[in-house]
């Protein structure tokens, strides 16, 4: 199973890599996958202090708190999230774990380089790799919505590494709590 996913995944990848820019982007070239039931939506009401502290809903909104950090950060063209990184999707994984009624959009960006369906489809594959972490620390799937917005949301405006690595990015968005 595992390799049929990966050979379909290559294949659009080479697919994708072909294709050319037109230049515009519109809403409908944003890849969005909700595996949320609209039978589990609703506002969190448990809370747990575990191995990452307060894992209350009111742990989001604490600058102290390892909630805090939102963000992950990935290498050039690379999908794979960082061993300093893992903690943070731990965290959160740990926190959606306990309160199973929070719901979390992964959101996948790129720099501006590459092709904007390149980008969609790399975009795409960083907010899988941190949705299947977060799967395999034990949060429910209908918890997690992923989205790519490859190159279109640039968090810093440049041209240079500087810029192009603080826009190669996860984003983790809290919704509905």
């Amino acid at each position: 199973m595992k390799f049929i996913q990966a050979v379909t995944v290559a294949l659009v990848l080479g697919w994708l890599a072909g294709c050319s820019s037109t230049g515009d982007t519109k809403e409908s070239d944003v890849a969005v996958e909700d595996h949320s039931d609209a039978a589990t939506e609703g506002a969190a009401t448990t809370s747990g202090v575990g191995a990452y502290g307060d894992l209350s809903i009111e742990s989001l909104n604490d600058p102290n708190s390892p909630l805090a950090q939102r963000i992950i950060y990935f290498a050039y063209d690379s999908s794979d999230v960082a061993e300093q990184d893992r903690e943070i999707v731990a965290a959160h994984a740990a926190f959606l774990a306990a309160n199973p009624d929070v719901h979390v959009s992964v959101e996948g960006h790129t720099d501006e380089r590459g092709a904007r369906e390149y980008n969609i489809g790399l975009g795409d594959q960083r907010a899988q790799s941190v949705r299947r972490m977060l799967e395999f620390q034990g949060v429910s799937p209908s918890q997690i919505t992923t989205v790519s917005f490859g190159e279109e949301k640039p968090a810093v405006e440049g041209h240079d590494e500087s810029a192009w690595s603080m826009n190669r990015r996860v984003e983790l968005v809290y919704v509905g709590y």
